[in-house]
């Protein structure tokens, strides 16, 4: 259900239910959670890439599971939507999200964690929950950081879909293109320093969440950090010239 393939620091995990849209069921998400944390403990580590085979990227929570839900389970459920997210944001490199076909609820809410995103041409985006006579939840919080509260509003509240440019013109994703585009960007994140990476990560997250004098003083903490390190900025400074 979740294939996972690491060469060269580039980890490439890959949602694996193409007959199922990759919906993600109760297996299908503690296994993702298990195979993420297991990346954490690779040193070598540089980007991650999540994927979906098939046509889509991901159509959503398993419907299945739902239907088998009432107001005792529900929550557990969601929680595992959440623990997914959340071990997705707290691997300690960047992590880009390759995009294609339906990008549907919970599996848009994968994306949202994700660091960056590439979506192909003709990808769709879309909140549906209301329309099941329930709310988007856990890291549907995601969203009006990255295309405004507003925005965020019109995709939970109405569930209407969104295609790749509009999704590109609100900030949802960063980039349309294919796996090729994908490829050229996994290439200039490996080309940066490793350990500035994985600062500028737990920075970007501390961003997020932190106030601004927290985010300020860590990130000088950090700056600081860097330099420590003595002949790596000046030998990256060479390269650079050359």
């Amino acid at each position: 259900m979740v294939e996972v393939k690491v060469e060269d620091g580039v980890a490439r995990v890959f949602l694996n239910r193409p007959e199922k849209a990759n919906a993600l069921s109760s297996a299908v998400l503690l296994e993702l959670v298990s195979r993420i944390r297991e990346l954490e403990k690779e040193p070598a580590l540089r980007v991650v890439v999540l994927a979906g085979r098939g046509k889509a990227f991901c159509g959503g929570a398993d419907v299945a599971d739902p239907c088998k839900l009432d107001s005792s389970t529900a929550g557990g459920f969601v929680e595992k939507i959440h623990h997914c997210c959340a071990a997705i944001r707290q691997l300690p490199v960047p992590v880009v999200a390759q995009l294609h076909g339906a990008v549907i609820g919970a599996g848009l809410e994968i994306a949202a964690a994700c660091d960056l995103r590439v979506a192909a041409a003709g990808t769709r985006f879309a909140m549906p929950e209301v329309r099941l006579g329930i709310p988007s939840v856990v890291e549907a919080a995601l969203l009006p950081r990255l295309v405004g509260s507003g925005r965020a509003a019109w995709l939970v509240l109405t569930g209407e879909p969104i295609d790749a440019q509009t999704a590109l013109q609100w900030g949802l994703i960063e980039q349309i293109g294919s796996q090729a585009e994908t490829e050229e960007l996994v290439e200039k994140l490996v080309a940066n320093d490793a350990e500035a990476l994985r600062l500028q990560k737990q920075l970007l997250q501390l961003w997020d969440e932190a106030p601004l004098a927290t985010s300020v003083a860590a990130s000088r903490a950090a700056f600081a950090r860097g330099f420590a390190r003595g002949n790596t900025i000046a030998s990256r400074l060479k390269k650079e010239k050359h």
